[in-house]
């Protein structure tokens, strides 16, 4: 019989362990079940598989941009620091959940079409990052609460495909306000933030009129470009833990911060060295998180196409959701606005953990990153505005930049050794569903693995109470705002821009940023 086991020893060790390969193979089923060529399936699977690779090689640079900071935070505030950035987290813990993440994610990927197709919740999550994010996410809060691999991707499946069903449903009274109609759905991990921010907006801005009839400087348009947002925050921080380190602890000591990652064979030499550096460690910081978003789009961009196409087969009809950025054309005021708001949060926030938390309950001090307050800073503002105008937008991002502070504050408490990687997952639901999930979790053995799946099924069955109650009965967290000040009043002055499907009113659109999907077209 070895001439049959060895080969199944090969294909087990040697192929479906290697989570770059594994992606490769799905993608190339996915593909095989839409038809396509044999040079386009054959194509499609080597594009996912480099996107893997490239996603581990991100993540070594990340690593070693990210350890001299850690050293500088710790020695200014004498406690720990992080910086939230999800494809850096994600791509560090790679290297030791690779396998169980890939067969984890397509598991949850199926059980969320089983869900759609045999629930209420007809959505299919097409935000194939944040699908692989949150899988990332379950791997290594299961694992380190010491549950076996069978349970990591058996138990985090299950989870998985909830969360891609239920958390479209949440916000999806809020989306269609913002939409004007029932074609699309937010397919994003940011959903707290974003059902918060159109709850404070209804609240605090009846009377406040939409952000579009502003007219904001077209010189902080070039934040939308991710890598610039990246590299410019990470600047930012570094070059001011730097000057605080040296003040701080003196030159002896500030100098050697370069020499503790591996990245980096020598201490500064000089004041004015030491301060480019710093510099140099930030734009690193960027051109790192550029290589691992190119990899996760390479990824994306066969993987989800065969998603999609096997989705559409399965579960007919359902709306598909998709990224945050879907959502900006509709105000885009609103996004600059959101995401402005949401880093005063974040600041804020940043002063309550050193001051408050952090010395009471050892909370870890988490430092406000441009690209998350940016993404759903700017989606919060957007929500906000559809139900409060100026006021909801502001107040709405601020709560968003509050939530993604705190709740990362709270999730790295159950992330075990990658607590300590001086990042984690930075959008709002990483944090409650990871720190509900990982506390259970702890509970360890059978109860742990109950206590976890009770928590999915609550989630669950809030979910479809929702889509029936709310969703499908046609509530309009708008309408009496919009009894107080018409929405085609709030239009009149914005560029005179013309009426909406489904009485939205059509603002005028900028382009998403590069690599978000675009907008649907109107219905037919």
């Amino acid at each position: 019989m070895g001439w049959l086991v060895t080969p199944a020893k090969f294909l087990v060790n040697e192929i479906l362990s290697e989570p770059a390969y594994l992606i490769g193979i799905i993608t190339a089923i996915g593909l095989i079940a839409m038809k396509k060529t044999a040079g386009q399936i054959i194509g499609g699977a080597i594009k996912a598989t480099l996107g893997f690779l490239l996603i581990g090689a991100g993540a070594g640079l990340v690593t070693n941009s990210l350890a001299p900071l850690g050293t500088m935070i710790q020695g200014v505030t004498g406690a720990h620091g992080v910086i939230p950035t999800n494809e850096a987290i994600v791509g560090i813990a790679q290297a030791q959940f690779g396998s169980r993440v890939a067969w984890l994610m397509i598991l949850g990927f199926v059980v969320s079409l089983l869900l759609a197709r045999f629930t209420p919740l007809r959505y299919v999550f097409l935000t194939g990052h944040h699908m692989l994010f949150m899988a990332t996410l379950l791997t290594v809060v299961l694992a380190g609460a010491g549950q076996s691999t069978v349970v990591v991707v058996a138990v985090g499946g299950v989870l998985l495909g909830i969360m891609l069903v239920a958390m479209p449903a949440f916000a999806h009274p809020w989306t269609k306000r913002v939409t004007g109609n029932d074609t699309v759905a937010i397919g994003h991990f940011g959903t707290a933030g974003y059902v918060v921010a159109g709850a404070a907006g209804k609240v605090v801005g009846k009377r406040s009129r939409s952000t579009e009839e502003m007219e904001l400087p077209e010189g902080l348009r070039f934040l939308r470009d991710s890598m610039v947002a990246t590299a410019l925050s990470m600047l930012v921080i570094y070059v001011v833990m730097a000057v605080l380190f040296l003040l701080k602890a003196g030159e002896r000591t500030a100098f050697k911060a370069f020499a503790t990652g591996t990245g980096a064979t020598t201490a500064a030499t000089g004041t004015g060295n030491y301060v480019m550096q710093s510099v140099m460690q930030g734009l690193q910081f960027g051109i790192a998180v550029a290589v691992i978003l190119f990899g996760v789009r390479t990824i994306l961009g066969e993987l989800v196409p065969a998603f999609q196409g096997i989705a559409s087969k399965v579960v007919p009809g359902a709306l598909p959701a998709l990224d945050a950025p879907i959502v900006f054309p509709y105000a885009q005021n609103a996004v600059l606005i959101g995401f402005l708001a949401s880093f005063t949060g974040g600041l804020v926030s940043l002063a309550l953990l050193t001051w408050v938390f952090n010395p009471a309950f050892g909370l870890a001090l988490v430092l406000p990153g441009l690209v998350p307050h940016f993404f759903t800073g700017g989606a919060a503002g957007v929500y906000g505005n559809a139900t409060g105008g100026r006021r909801g937008a502001a107040v709405g991002a601020f709560l968003n930049g509050v939530l993604i502070t705190f709740l990362p504050a709270l999730l790295l408490k159950v992330l075990g050794a990658f607590g300590k990687q001086n990042t984690t997952f930075g959008d709002a639901d990483f944090g409650w569903f990871g720190a509900l999930v990982g506390n259970a979790g702890k509970a360890g053995g059978g109860v742990g693995v109950a206590l976890v799946l009770f928590i999915g099924l609550a989630v669950l069955g809030a979910a479809v109470l929702v889509q029936k109650r709310v969703v499908d009965t046609g509530w309009d967290p708008g309408a009496a705002r919009d009894t107080l000040m018409p929405r085609e009043d709030a239009a009149a002055g914005a560029a005179g821009a013309g009426d909406a499907p489904g009485g939205a009113t059509a603002y005028p659109k900028i382009a998403p940023p590069e690599g978000a999907p675009a907008p649907p077209p109107p219905p037919r």
